[in-house]
C-alpha cells in the first residue's frame, strides 16, 4: 500500500529555528541510532526521527514518545558521519514540547527567543519592587540586616511563592496530561499485563533519576553526567533548606518552636545551603565549560539553553552575594542584591513548565511511560 505524504514546510522551518536546523544534512546512514546506548532494539531512534523531520511529519513527531527516551549526551552527533546533529534535532523537538504543551501559551512564546527576556525580567521586578516600596517606602531600614524587614516573609514573600508554587503545579497537570494523551493516539497504550504507572515512575526515578546512570552510558561527554548530577542534587538540597524554613516560620507564627532568621554560618541547615549552593556553582562550571567548548559542526548553542544555565547562574551567584553582604554589613548592597536573588528565583520556577529545566517533570513521566509499555533501551 502507498501512502501519500504531504510535508509541512513550516513545521521544518519551526524546528530549524529551534535548533534543528542541520536536519537536511542527514543521509541516512543510521550510524546515530546504532551508536546510540539507549536506543530500543526495534524501531530505534533518531534515524526515524531524522527522517520524519527531513519530510515535515508533524503529526509523527509531536507524538513520538523517543524524543523523551533521549538524555542528548551528544554521542549520535558526535559520531555523524555528515555533521546532521540528530541530538540538536531531537533537543529542538523537545524544546517546541516545552513551548507548546503548557497554558498559557504566551509564556511559550516569550520563553522562546532573547526579545522577550525584558518582559519576564520586568514582571517579578515590578512585583518585588512593591513588596519593598509596600514594607520600607523603598528603602534601607536601619540596624542590623535582615531581609524580612524589606521582603516580609509570612506577609509577602511566602504568598507568592505559594501561589507561584501551585500555579507550576497545576500547568505540570495539565501539560502532563496532554502529553500522555499524546502517546496514546499515537497507539502507545500499555498492556493489560503491563505494570502500573506508579511502579514504573518509581523504578525510573529510583534507577535513572537519582543515580543519572543514563548519562554514564554516554562515553563521549562524561562531563555531562558530572555537571547534571552535581545540579540536581544541588537543587534537592536547597530544596530541603526552603522546605525547612518556611515550615518554621509558619511553626514560629503559631508558638510551635521559635525560630528566626538569618541563622548563624555554623547551623546544619545553613551548612546545608552552602554546601547545596557550592554543589550548584561546580555542576554550573562544568555545563558552562562544555557548552562553550562545544564544536560547533556538532551542538547548537541556543538561546534556549542559555537561557537556564545564565538564570541558575544569577540565582547562585547573588544568593551568595547577598549572605557576603549581609556578614561585611553592607546594607545597601546586601538589599538591593537579595532583591534581584528573589527576581531571578521567580524566573526560575514560575516560568519552569516552559523551560528546559522542565524536562524533569516532563521527561521523568515519559520515561514511566515508556518503562509501562514496554518501550526501553536495548540493554535494560
Amino acid at each position: 500500500m502507498s501512502t501519500r505524504i504531504e510535508p509541512n514546510v513550516q513545521f521544518i522551518r519551526e524546528m530549524q529555528a529551534a535548533g534543528g536546523e542541520s536536519l537536511k544534512k542527514c543521509y541516512q546512514c543510521a550510524t546515530c541510532s546504532v551508536i546510540c546506548p539507549l536506543s530500543p532494539e526495534e524501531t530505534p531512534f533518531p534515524r526515524k526521527e531524522m527522517i520524519w523531520a527531513q519530510w515535515g511529519m508533524k503529526d509523527k513527531l509531536v507524538n513520538d514518545i523517543d524524543i523523551w527516551l533521549c538524555h542528548n549526551c551528544g554521542e549520535c552527533s558526535d559520531y555523524c558521519p555528515r555533521g546532521a546533529k540528530p541530538s540538536d534535532l531531537l533537543a529542538a523537538l523537545r524544546n517546541m514540547a516545552y513551548k507548546s504543551m503548557a497554558r498559557p501559551a504566551i509564556l511559550g512564546k516569550w520563553m522562546s527567543s532573547i526579545n522577550y527576556l525584558p518582559i519576564l525580567f520586568v514582571i517579578p521586578a515590578i512585583l518585588f519592587l512593591i513588596v519593598w516600596a509596600a514594607s520600607t517606602g523603598l528603602t534601607i531600614p536601619d540596624g542590623e540586616i535582615v531581609f524580612s524587614k524589606v521582603f516580609p516573609t509570612l506577609a509577602a514573600i511566602d504568598p507568592i511563592f505559594i501561589l507561584v508554587t501551585i500555579f507550576v503545579i497545576f500547568t505540570f497537570i495539565y501539560s502532563v496530561g496532554r502529553m500522555l494523551a499524546s502517546f496514546k493516539e499515537a497507539g502507545f497504550v500499555p498492556s493489560e499485563d503491563s505494570p502500573g504507572f506508579l511502579r514504573s515512575l518509581g523504578a525510573v526515578i529510583k534507577d535513572q533519576i537519582l543515580t543519572h546512570v543514563k548519562f554514564k552510558d554516554c562515553e563521549t561527554n562524561q562531563e555531562r553526567y558530572l555537571g547534571h548530577l552535581l545540579i540536581f542534587y544541588g537543587f534537592v538540597g536547597l530544596f530541603i533548606v526552603t522546605a525547612f524554613v518556611a515550615t518554621a516560620y509558619w511553626a514560629d507564627k503559631f508558638g510551635i518552636i521559635d525560630f528566626a532568621t538569618p541563622m548563624a554560618m555554623w547551623n546544619p541547615v545553613k551548612i546545608l545551603a552552602n554546601v547545596a549552593g557550592i554543589a550548584l556553582i561546580v555542576g554550573l562550571v562544568y555545563v558552562t565549560r562544555m557548552r562553550i567548548n562545544a564544536d560547533p559542526k556538532k551542538t547548537v548553542n541556543s538561546y534556549y539553553d542559555w537561557y537556564l544555565i545564565g538564570v541558575i547562574w544569577a540565582v547562585v551567584i547573588t544568593g551568595f552575594l547577598a549572605q557576603i553582604f549581609r556578614l561585611a554589613d553592607a546594607a545597601a548592597l546586601a538589599y538591593i542584591v537579595y532583591y534581584l536573588h528573589l527576581v531571578t528565583v521567580f524566573m526560575l520556577f514560575a516560568y519552569l513548565p516552559w523551560s528546559k529545566l522542565a524536562h524533569l517533570v516532563y521527561r521523568t513521566v515519559a520515561l514511566a511511560y515508556a518503562r509501562q509499555i514496554g518501550r526501553k533501551a536495548l540493554h535494560d
